[in-house]
């Protein structure tokens, strides 16, 4: 091959999967970059471990390329050299390492990014191929021709479309078990006494030190713990904790997914979406092993359809969405909520205990289970009316399995209804009564969930109604809030200027009035 026949193939941190796109037709002379830079790490202020992980996934991705036989430019965040920014390594990689007649990038996932490759070949005077992301199951344009002529996109059906495509929980035309949804059988509280599953932790390597340290010298002041990591940075300890989930955690998902309990991260979580979200497991892979447990009689309907339908239908529908609605999608703010969001989303600092303790798990793991990010703290965003950019910020920095296509969409739409129902049929507001019902963190609380209104009074109970008076005029129309909004008609004017005055003295108290 001559130099003018080589590819450049850059590889970002998401994308840690040796079979991507970008390498498929990779051959003998072709180059492939990966780079740690500094403007990826600090468009938000990522969480600290989610840097040690990614940096350190990254690392350890390049030595498996080039044990397969791959030759691998891989630009560390500390060397002298570093441009600091993506596009500027591919301009130095152009410079430094002799001609090539094209770049190859597989597509990113976030606008931003994708927004500034379009512009690349331009700017760099070379052909740019920027491939589809065939790790997903439904590619881009497919998801734009199942939304054609809908009037509205419900991710049920979208979901039971996959089913039949991929295959998965089949039993001929017609689904497993009967029925395409079981999600009524889980909604269990977490029973006391119960033995919860002792989840793998794999201990920091040389590598992973490494990466310790630098992010804590040069990240130090963003949020959460870079240490200890317990998480997977390599493809076979990624597999390894799959098949840990699949053993001792997959039987009781089902039945308590949406349960919480303090001081518990994890539960019967499989942990494993930011193995999915950079590469190190594979969608169907991880799909298919779940259904294998079902077919063998390891683990009951309920849990693995749960499952499936959160990788096959949640995670598949929102990147869709996202890119079909981006960027005017992150601009919408349906219920025009502005106020700051509170210190304690930072700090942990309140009496709320569901709150305190979202927060200080997400500070500790730079993980919290779906319920806690969408009932817990997208829940108090929502009754609070915190500003939807405030928020978003926020999810997308202190998690280890966000990035903008998958955290934009179940923020924006699911969790602050800002999207004013495109996601969403309708708001997710809760008051104290779901989270008593679905937790034990009541029990232990300063405020009392059974109080309605005045100082011991849970916030989430007056918020709640606050909310629903706040946003009368948006929301009253919708269907789904009939029953809430009859038994707020029902409301004398002592109780709504006791929850309007309980509100707003609670907005002073946490400095958001």
């Amino acid at each position: 091959m001559t130099k003018k026949q080589r590819a450049l193939r850059l590889v970002l941190g998401d994308q840690l999967t040796p079979g991507l796109s970008a390498l498929q037709d990779y051959r003998e002379g072709d180059l492939v970059l990966l780079a740690e830079v500094a403007e990826e790490a600090t468009y938000v202020k990522h969480h600290k471990k989610k840097l040690v992980f990614l940096f350190s996934a990254m690392r350890h991705f390049a030595e498996e390329l080039r044990e397969g036989g791959h030759e691998v430019r891989y630009v560390r965040l500390d060397d002298a050299d570093n441009s600091g920014s993506l596009g500027g390594e591919v301009e130095r990689t152009l410079k430094e390492c002799g001609s090539f007649e094209r770049l190859v990038v597989t597509h990113c996932g976030e606008y931003r990014l994708h927004d500034e490759m379009t512009k690349w070949s331009e700017r760099f005077d070379l052909p740019v191929d920027i491939r589809d992301d065939d790790r997903f199951l439904c590619p881009l344009d497919r998801f734009a021709d199942w939304t054609d002529g809908r009037k509205r996109l419900t991710m049920e059906y979208f979901y039971r479309e996959m089913r039949r495509e991929a295959g998965l929980l089949m039993d001929g035309d017609d689904p497993a078990g009967g029925e395409w949804n079981f999600d009524r059988d889980n909604r269990k509280k977490l029973p006391s006494g119960i033995d919860l599953p002792v989840r793998p932790v794999h201990p920091s390597d040389g590598i992973t030190q490494e990466v310790i340290a630098l992010v804590e010298d040069r990240f130090g002041e963003h949020f959460g713990e870079a240490e200890p990591l317990r998480y997977a940075v390599t493809r076979a300890h990624a597999e390894d904790d799959l098949k840990k989930f699949l053993d001792i955690c997959l039987p009781c998902f089902g039945d308590y997914q949406d349960a919480m309990a303090e001081g518990e991260a994890f539960l019967f979580h499989s942990v494993l979406s930011m193995y999915m979200n950079c590469g190190l497991l594979d969608p169907r892979t991880v799909c298919e092993a779940a259904e294998a447990e079902y077919r063998e009689g390891r683990a009951p309907i309920n849990a693995v359809e749960g499952f499936i339908r959160q990788i096959l239908g949640w995670r598949e529908f929102v990147r869709g969405l996202y890119w079909l609605k981006m960027p005017d999608y992150a601009k919408s703010n349906f219920l025009d909520a502005k106020r700051d969001l509170p210190d304690f989303y930072w700090t942990g600092e309140t009496k709320m205990a569901c709150v305190r303790d979202a927060v200080l798990t997400t500070q500790k793991h730079a993980y919290a289970h779906h319920i806690q990010r969408l009932m817990i703290t997208g829940n108090f965003a929502l009754l609070a009316g915190i500003s939807p950019k405030q928020v978003e910020e926020w999810y997308l920095l202190v998690y280890a399995d966000a990035y903008e296509w998958v955290e934009l969409p179940n923020t924006h739409g699911m969790a602050l209804f800002a999207d004013g129902g495109v996601m969403a049929t309708k708001p997710y507001a809760a008051s104290g009564a779901y989270i008593n019902r679905m937790s034990d963190y009541c029990s232990g609380c300063f405020y009392s969930v059974s109080k309605k209104y005045g100082e011991k009074a849970c916030p989430f109970n007056y918020l709640y109604w606050n909310f629903l008076i706040e946003n009368e005029d948006k929301l009253k129309g919708n269907p789904r809030l009939n029953m809430p909004y009859r038994n707020l008609e029902k409301m004398d004017d002592e109780k709504r200027k006791a929850v309007k005055s309980d509100s707003e003295r609670f907005f002073r108290e946490i400095g958001i009035a």
